[in-house]
């Protein structure tokens, strides 16, 4: 083993950081830990035997080319189909408009390696999902938080704090922003907001970064327009992902954005994987086509609904009080906020022996704070487990009271 590698370490490689979430997702592998901490879809919600039979199509079919490399933009026929679905949710875009990821992380990470130098700034949520923070940090930008309201990124903080930043000669590059069903808080930012935002970005010329993985995930309330559309004039990038409304596994996502900046995601992404892989893109197009995605989406949503219903169901009756959480109206996630004197750290202690888990909520602010929050995945457990799971929690909940009382 090279003995200076520290030393020939690149700056971005020095600042890569472990995912604490995929280092957490190690430790509640044992069968008896009830996990709330991934943002994991249901397995049960796969369509395996739908998937079979379309991957035997598409290589019988269309072998030779689902096996070769494709074009850096992605499968013609996946596009198409994607925007066409974009069209009809009101966005003015073509094909042109819209690249095929390896994820939408990619796109995070690409949005990085276009935008960012070392020792520039972005704008994100006070908390903001992690692996956004994470890829835009590894190029050496600095994150500067806004906190929350019950509508999300708060837009007077955020004026004040780009007017301070103009002064300084430091505006950040982006606004990093995830309006539906945010990861990890659970709210949705309602259109006055993103208005209120989209003009903030207009006033001092700077991009928007629309991360939008849950958007279709909606159990109850009024569809939001896109920040996209609600912009129209370039200064927002939206990025989709089929990992959390069709199968993770495939990595595929998408990034979308005036033909200019996809120039640069394209660009970006030739020199990182020449190409997102052809042969899923076609299995996806493929089932799309075929009105699979819709129908299993329904069931996927019908799901994930009373799922949610059933764990705030087990936080009315378990929780102490004091407690509070949101009430997500679709996605994935909840936020829990413990009083204020305590440390969810001590908490994850506690809970780890009584065989529940969740995720710290610290980690998901850049400023160190939220210390006494929790993120808690709905999406994943079975309902008679997340029920057990939620009494598991209140009783660490109340055990760290006790202590606190008592200490």
């Amino acid at each position: 083993m090279i003995t200076n590698l520290e030393d020939i370490l690149s700056d971005s490689a020095k600042s890569m950081k472990r995912s604490v979430i995929r280092e957490l997702l190690k430790l509640t592998q044992k069968p008896e830990i009830i996990s709330f901490a991934g943002g994991l879809p249901a397995p049960n919600t796969f369509p395996i035997e739908e998937l079979k039979q379309i991957s035997n199509e598409v290589l019988e079919e269309d072998g030779d080319a689902a096996l070769q490399y494709g074009a850096t933009e992605g499968d013609t026929k996946l596009r198409e189909i994607l925007t066409e679905r974009y069209q009809k949710q009101g966005l003015s875009i073509s094909s042109d408009n819209l690249v095929i990821l390896t994820s939408s992380q990619q796109g995070l990470d690409l949005a990085g390696k276009i935008f960012l130098n070392r020792g520039d700034h972005f704008i994100c949520g006070l908390p903001s999902y992690l692996g956004g923070l994470g890829a835009f940090s590894s190029y050496g930008a600095t994150p500067v938080g806004i906190k929350f309201d019950e509508f999300g990124m708060r837009s007077d903080l955020l004026e004040k704090t780009l007017a301070k930043m103009l002064e300084e000669g430091e505006l950040p590059k982006f606004i990093y922003v995830i309006p539906d069903f945010q990861n990890p808080a659970g709210i949705t930012m309602p259109e006055f907001r993103r208005l209120e935002i989209i003009t903030i970005a207009k006033k001092y010329n700077i991009l928007i970064i629309e991360d939008s993985p849950y958007r279709e995930l909606r159990f109850e309330g009024k569809d939001q327009k896109m920040m996209f559309e609600l912009d129209n004039s370039g200064h927002v990038i939206a990025l989709g992902t089929f990992s959390k409304i069709f199968v993770p596994g495939f990595r595929i996502g998408w990034v979308i954005a005036h033909e200019a900046i996809i120039d640069k995601f394209v660009k970006a992404k030739q020199s990182t994987d020449l190409c997102t892989s052809p042969f899923v893109q076609k299995i996806a197009a493929k089932y799309l086509e075929k009105g699979l995605f819709d129908k299993n989406l329904k069931t996927i949503i019908e799901m994930y609904h009373r799922k949610r219903d059933v764990m705030l169901n087990a936080f009315e009756e378990f929780m102490p009080k004091g407690v509070t959480w949101t009430k997500p109206e679709g996605g994935l996630f909840l936020f829990l906020n413990l009083p204020e004197n305590m440390d969810a750290q001590d908490l994850f202690e506690i809970a780890i022996q009584k065989n529940v888990a969740f995720v710290l909520g610290s980690a998901f602010h850049c400023d160190g704070s939220g210390k006494n929050t929790m993120r808690i995945n709905f999406s994943y457990v079975d309902e008679e487990r997340s029920r057990i799971g939620v009494q598991r929690l209140a009783e660490s909940i109340k055990m760290l009271m006790n202590n606190k009382v008592n200490a």
